[in-house]
């Protein structure tokens, strides 16, 4: 009931339908262009391994690479188990 007095008198601003729209463009946007192929996928996983193993020994069979695609951004989240941190460093003499 409060909800609707404070609407009707002004005091609380609600989103318009231009503006939901327009949420709703950039949400669809947003996840188009997050989207990647399997095969894209598959190579991104695998130039991290790449470069992750100069400096630690980790587990490839367990890692997880995937993108969280959330209201409006995209995050790529990746679960790589370590064995070891490797002590030496890489092109060391």
């Amino acid at each position: 009931m409060m909800d609707f007095l404070a609407r009707l008198f002004g005091r609380v601003e609600t989103e318009t339908s231009r503006e939901c729209a327009k949420n709703r463009l950039r949400l669809v946007l947003v996840q188009d262009r997050a989207t990647l192929s399997p095969r894209v996928m598959e190579q991104l996983k695998s130039e991290l391994i790449e470069v992750i193993s100069k400096y630690l020994d980790i587990d490839e069979e367990d890692m997880r690479v995937e993108l969280d695609t959330s209201d409006s951004s995209v995050a790529l989240v990746a679960s790589i188990p370590v064995k070891e941190v490797k002590r030496e460093s890489v092109g060391a003499v």
